[in-house]
Parts: C-alpha cells; sequence; structure tokens
C-alpha cells in the first residue's frame, strides 16, 4: 500500500504534538509539585492572546484513600438499647412474612433506618482517629446522655467506646477504643486556611458511612450565639445530621475542623456549615486525656463590637477590637486596671479584629498564665499585663459606671436640643424621659439610662454638658438598658 508523503508529515506532526501535550499535562497534573499531591490544573479555554490557560480543580480520590480510613462512623444509645438489630433493611423492605421474601431479600439494598427526630435514646455520628491506640474525636451532642458507644471502623471492624470526657462549651468529646496500630489522621493549621479554599467532609450523613462530600471555605472566626469560645470555620460543604463529629480536610489531607452545627429551615443542608477548628478541639482533647476537665482563662469583662460611629467617637481609625461595658468586680481585669470604655485591640501581640476574638483567645489559655494587652484609652495605645483566672459559668456583680453614681440629685430634668433627649438626673443617672432627632435615629429609648459619655461618669446637666462638648463631633454614651450595659455613638453634624 502506497502512503502519501503529505499525510504521512502530516501524522508525524501530530505524533510530535502528542508528545509535547504529554510533557505538558505531567505538568498540569502537578506531578512535580509534592506539595498539592490533591490539586490538578484542567485546560479551561484560552485567554485574549489564544494561548492555552489552566484552572485549579480538586481531585480528592487521594484524599480520601489516604485519610477515610482514619474516620468512623459511631452509633450511641441509653440504657443498652441494641443497635446491632434489623436496622439494615429500609422500612419500606419487604415483610419477613411476604411470600417473595425469600426471592428478594438479597436483593434488597442495605440502607441504614434513619431514626426518628424524637428518638433521644438513639445517636449517630462520625468521628476521626487521632493516635493509633485507639484515641477517637467527635462531638459532645453525638454521644452526651449516652451509655452505649459503639465505633465503627471503615475495614468493617466494630469496638465498644469508652468515654473519656466531654465538654459541652466547645461540643468536643473524647473516645478510648481497645485496638493498636490504627490509621490517623493529621492535625492541620486552621490559621493557613484561606477563604475561598477548597475543603471535603467524610462522615455518614443520615447514616449513609464513608460518605464524602465537598466544597469552599465561607467565613473563618464566625461566633454563634451561646458559642462564645470557638472561632468557627463555615463552609458551605454539604453536612446533615450523621456528619457530626467527622473531619474536615484541607487539599493537603490534614484536618482543619470538626464538623459540628449547620444552618438549616429543614433540618438539613442548606449550604451553610460550621466546623470547630481543629487546634481548638485539640487542646481540648489533651485537657480531657489528662486532667478529665476543661479550664479556660477569664477576664472578667463585657464587651461589644466597635461599629464604624463608634470607632470615630473613641478617636480609632478603623472599626476594630472589643469595647469594654461592664468590668467585673474583683476580676483580673478589674485587678490590673481595665476600664469601661477601654478598647482591647490585642492579645500578646495579635491583633482582634472583631469583639468575639477576644473570648476565643482568652478561653484558649490557661487560668495563672499572663498575658498583655494592646488597649485604646483616651486617645492612646496602652499596653496592661493580665493574669487570667479561672472562668465562671456566670458574671456576678459586675462594676458599671450605673453602680458607682452614687451622687444625690434632685431629680430635675433638662433638655438636650441637639441631641434630642430630654434627661431626667437621678441617683442612677440621667435617665432618658424623652427621644426624637438623632436620639432617635440611633434607637435610643425613653428609660435608659446614662451613666457615661465616653469614659467619664455624669451624675447632672453640668457633667452632660461639659462630657459632650469634649467629644467633638461624635459622642460616645454609655447606656443602661434593662440589665444590659452598652455604648451608643451620636454623630452630630
Amino acid at each position: 500500500m502506497r502512503i502519501n508523503r503529505k499525510y504521512m508529515l502530516t501524522a508525524i506532526m501530530l505524533m510530535l504534538l502528542a508528545v509535547a501535550g504529554c510533557d505538558r499535562l505531567k505538568h498540569w497534573l502537578g506531578k512535580e509539585n509534592s506539595n498539592q499531591s490533591f490539586v490538578k490544573e484542567i485546560p479551561a479555554g484560552t485567554d485574549g492572546n489564544n494561548n492555552q490557560v489552566a484552572l485549579l480543580l480538586p481531585d480528592f480520590t487521594q484524599l480520601v484513600d489516604q485519610q477515610g480510613p482514619a474516620v468512623v462512623n459511631i452509633q450511641a444509645t441509653r440504657d443498652n438499647r441494641n443497635i446491632d438489630g434489623d436496622s439494615e433493611v429500609s422500612s419500606d423492605a419487604l415483610p419477613d412474612n411476604d411470600p417473595f421474601y425469600e426471592y428478594f431479600k438479597y436483593l434488597l439494598p442495605k440502607v441504614p433506618q434513619t431514626p426518628q427526630a424524637n428518638d433521644d435514646e438513639f445517636n449517630f455520628g462520625s468521628g476521626f482517629i487521632i493516635s493509633k491506640d485507639g484515641y477517637i474525636l467527635t462531638n459532645t451532642h453525638v454521644v452526651n446522655g449516652m451509655n452505649n458507644i459503639k465505633v465503627l471502623l471503615n475495614d468493617k471492624r466494630e469496638f465498644q467506646a469508652r468515654l473519656i470526657g466531654a465538654d459541652i462549651q466547645s461540643d468536643v468529646a473524647l473516645l478510648k477504643i481497645s485496638a493498636g496500630e490504627l490509621p490517623v489522621v493529621q492535625p492541620g493549621n486552621p490559621k493557613d486556611l484561606k477563604v475561598g479554599e477548597w475543603v471535603a467532609a467524610i462522615g455518614a450523613p443520615f447514616g449513609f458511612d464513608n460518605s464524602v462530600t465537598a466544597g469552599i471555605v465561607s467565613a473563618k472566626g464566625r461566633s454563634l450565639p451561646d458559642e462564645n469560645y470557638t472561632p468557627f470555620i463555615q463552609t458551605d460543604v454539604a453536612i446533615n445530621p450523621g456528619n457530626s463529629g467527622g473531619p474536615l480536610f484541607n487539599l493537603k489531607g490534614q484536618v482543619v475542623g470538626i464538623n459540628s452545627q449547620i444552618y438549616s429551615r429543614s433540618g438539613g443542608f442548606m449550604g451553610i456549615s460550621f466546623a470547630i477548628p481543629i487546634d481548638v478541639a485539640m487542646n481540648v482533647a489533651e485537657q480531657l486525656k489528662t486532667t478529665g476537665k476543661v479550664q479556660r482563662g477569664r477576664l472578667g469583662v463585657v464587651i461589644q463590637e466597635v461599629n464604624y460611629n463608634l470607632a470615630k467617637s473613641f478617636g480609632l481609625d478603623k472599626a476594630n477590637g472589643a469595647l469594654i461595658t461592664q468590668v467585673v468586680a474583683g476580676g483580673p481585669a478589674a485587678k490590673a486596671g481595665l476600664l469601661i470604655g477601654d478598647i482591647v485591640e490585642s492579645v500578646n501581640g495579635e491583633r482582634l479584629d472583631n469583639s468575639s476574638d477576644l473570648p476565643v483567645r482568652v478561653g484558649l489559655l490557661q487560668p495563672g498564665k499572663q498575658i498583655i494587652l494592646g488597649i485604646w484609652r483616651k486617645g492612646k495605645k496602652e499596653e496592661i499585663k493580665v493574669v487570667l483566672d479561672n472562668m465562671s459559668p456566670a458574671i456576678t456583680n459586675p462594676s458599671t459606671a450605673a453602680s458607682a453614681v452614687t451622687t444625690p440629685t434632685d431629680g430635675t430634668n433638662f433638655t438636650e436640643q441637639k441631641l434630642g433627649l430630654t434627661l431626667q438626673a437621678t441617683t442612677k443617672g440621667l435617665v432618658i424621659e424623652e427621644v426624637s432627632g438623632l436620639a432617635a435615629q440611633v434607637d435610643l429609648r425613653r428609660g435608659d439610662i446614662i451613666v457615661a459619655v465616653g469614659q467619664k461618669l455624669v451624675h447632672d446637666e453640668n457633667d452632660f454638658e461639659q462630657a459632650v462638648a469634649a467629644s467633638g463631633k461624635s459622642v460616645p454614651l454609655l447606656i443602661r438598658r434593662a440589665s444590659n450595659t452598652l455604648f451608643v455613638a451620636l454623630m452630630l453634624p
């Protein structure tokens, strides 16, 4: 057969291009970069100059192969309820007495039954192994109140687990099984996580063990109601009931968090989930392992967020830090000389972007430890050393400006027209009688008590007028509303 020379040359050129393409593909696949072993680059089209460009996309197959064996399924019951029963077959399966049961029972899907939401005697969740001798991390809410905890490994082995300790505040629990040479996860550093970075979760949503879901980091340092000591990692990874306690991995195959909570109106995945940073969890686990309890440092203050107007009223260039609104009498902050109106900007040199950062940083430290707080006070930066004590369940006997006002007054009324306030001087402070104009715009209310302007206590009309005049165009008012104390900034035109 004769071969046209023209076709032969074309074939040779195509072969050469293919070889060159393989080298390029090898580069795309990241073979030369061992630090991104779970990332692939694939062609994504052309740029404006008709040059080929690449787009980073994650490949989770190696991550699952390497880290999956260290992820466990947890089943917990109360009162020795049997969890080894016939729960593998769906409730829609054929009954035992059906004539076709014998023919079809081996074809029925082995789907785990999901307990009813009101079944408080059965919990299921996930966990992961942190030591070769059988220590396992999970969520407290998975095992809390249960007296029979079973751990199912990736290789189908089952173990009864012993609860070493559980911390309700952080929702971290430590289990122990009697086994050796187990696969373990590698902890990462949550501080290195970036918003938009790919992450993956492995767990048992609705009892379907070894399920893998992926997404990105949506935000860091989230504070949730009643969760003041955990800077949650927010993701859009699909997390559902049963994922609780399971690991959140970065693309290096390191655990960066424990999947703990979801935001949902339906009880299922809605694109907002929260993970406990692994450094917080490991700190709790170490304390549970060594002492059986968790201790957290306490500063002894009540704080609020610094918004733009408050920042201006206190002379700050940026809205950051934690504004102190109460100081607990006899606590570490009071002993160190911290004052109402101080803004804590850093702890041991680490900047506080939000007020929620302060309890997190302090809570990770042990009682008795000395820290250095960088504060903003009356237009100047200062550093104050504080020795922490042990966190108590509740704050009692707060030393506020209101409690310090003891000067008798005649109870006369006066009006500050430019602020829109009519006030009455009392022994507790200046009680707001009427609100209009600027005061109404910042939600000041009748019955609120003004106890200070900035860091200056005010007892009467003269005190108030002088303090307002000294504040300039931004007036920070410390008010008492019911049992709460907070600052409100009035911005004069």
